[in-house]
């Protein structure tokens, strides 16, 4: 028997789709498209951002990738690596783990950028385009590749280049800047 997906005509609609399988999707022109697994590197990266910020800002506040964003454009709903969320969001994320538009943008997006050409374009401008678009103050672009994180700010409705760190630089950071993270810490090897 041949299996159909579900069309979605509005993003409420595919808000109301359940489906018992635990797997992400992307919203791409009303249809869903599975998101697929990352590489381990990526995953251990984004383990330590979490642990890093949970012991920075307390756990409520930081939400690994099953968090969900609804953007403008396609596809309609990203999954961020690391995001910081505001006080408000977690009472607004009690039901579901979505921010949507008209909510407040978090404050801060980390993704981590995949390997190959595609998804580089995808972090690096597509998902810039959008993030800026949603208001999200602060996003960070790490690059497992260059063993680089590149932070942007929003100033004036735009993202500006605020640096890209590598090796032994400690990142600065807007939103936090009481952190105490150099580039190094998220790349390093342990046996």
């Amino acid at each position: 028997m041949l299996e159909t997906k579900p069309k979605f005509k509005s993003f409420e609609d595919y808000l109301s789709y359940e489906d018992d399988n635990n797997k992400w999707y992307e919203l791409f022109n009303g249809e869903l498209i599975e998101i697929p697994p990352e590489s381990g590197i990526n995953v251990q990266i984004a383990n330590r951002l979490l642990l890093i910020f949970a012991l920075l800002l307390g756990t409520d506040k930081v939400r690994g990738q099953g968090l969900e964003l609804e953007v403008r454009g396609e596809p309609r709903n990203r999954y961020p690596y690391l995001t910081i969320i505001r006080e408000e969001h977690i009472n607004l994320l009690a039901k579901r783990n979505t921010i949507r538009l008209f909510m407040p943008p978090p404050l801060l997006v980390v993704e981590i950028v995949s390997p190959g050409e595609l998804q580089r374009h995808r972090d690096y401008i597509a998902k810039r385009i959008q993030y800026q678009d949603c208001g999200i103050p602060e996003y960070w672009i790490i690059d497992p590749e260059n063993k680089a994180v590149l932070v942007l700010e929003l100033k004036d409705k735009t993202y500006i280049e605020v640096g890209e760190f590598l090796g032994s630089d400690k990142i600065r950071s807007s939103q936090f800047p009481q952190l105490d993270l150099f580039v190094s810490k998220l790349f390093e090897v342990k046996s």
